[in-house]
């Protein structure tokens, strides 16, 4: 099997991992997001500083100051239910992480039944993670920069029918072995189904190094966020976003 990702991004020569990652882009397939649609899908943009930029922000750091601490580098994000915001939880996440220099961002869809991350920064994606799974695609040829410096996205791809077995298998484990271990300063996010609704979350789980639970403040039920802190038992959650919060913020608990 090819490599992985060869030439997909061409990073500066440097002593150190964490320098500042500016980066061009050789393969990968640039699709400039338009910042009206970035907008309307509540995408968040340095050029438009508000509260939820500052928001996101401060979950960036958490979120990064863990993973320093424990050395890791994948994160899956999942909700309860559906319409909960993890996918634009995890877009998010993914841009602002991407806005800090010495870091890089890759966003996966990993919903197949249902992708949104395409539609959020308004781009096609007829190819995508299902296709590497499936037909040994080269992952270079399916990665997308949405014209947002640093940040790179792998869109799900066609649905597949046993998404959940393709998830768990050896294959998908050396992707994301492989991924990990291409460029140290990137941080892996994996936008994941609604883990009571179908079994793919929670059979990934194992191969990242942590999980953060979206929660709709307004609608989730405890005894759900209690059922899938249980399923969870033996997975590292690093916390909680509380979406659509009251004071229209988002807040979280790490």
């Amino acid at each position: 099997m090819n490599s992985i990702e060869s030439n997909e991004e061409n990073y500066p020569q440097s002593g150190t991992t964490h320098e500042n990652a500016n980066i061009a882009y050789t393969q990968t397939r640039i699709e400039v997001a338009n910042d009206q649609l970035l907008k309307q899908n509540r995408l968040i943009s340095i050029l438009q500083p508000g509260i939820w930029l500052e928001s996101y922000r401060m979950l960036r750091t958490r979120c990064l100051q863990a993973f320093d601490a424990n050395n890791w580098q994948t994160l899956a994000i999942t909700s309860t239910s559906s319409n909960t915001g993890n996918s634009l939880t995890a877009a998010n996440l993914a841009i602002c992480i991407a806005m800090e220099l010495n870091r890089t961002a890759l966003l996966v869809d990993a919903n197949f039944k249902n992708p949104a991350i395409n539609s959020l920064f308004g781009f096609k994606a007829e190819a995508g993670l299902s296709d590497y799974l499936l037909h040994d695609t080269e992952i270079s040829s399916l990665m997308i920069n949405p014209g947002i410096p640093r940040l790179v996205i792998l869109p799900a791809g066609k649905p597949m029918v046993n998404s959940t077995e393709m998830l768990h298998s050896p294959k998908m484990l050396k992707l994301v072995s492989e991924l990990k271990n291409r460029y140290p300063s990137r941080i892996i996010i994996f936008d994941m189904p609604p883990i009571l609704s179908q079994d793919d979350a929670l059979a990934f789980s194992p191969y990242v190094d942590s999980v953060l639970l979206v929660v709709d403040e307004g609608n989730t039920k405890t005894e759900d966020l209690k059922r899938v802190m249980a399923l969870l038992k033996d997975v590292q959650v690093l916390g909680t976003v509380f979406n659509k919060s009251t004071d229209k913020k988002i807040k979280y608990n790490i």
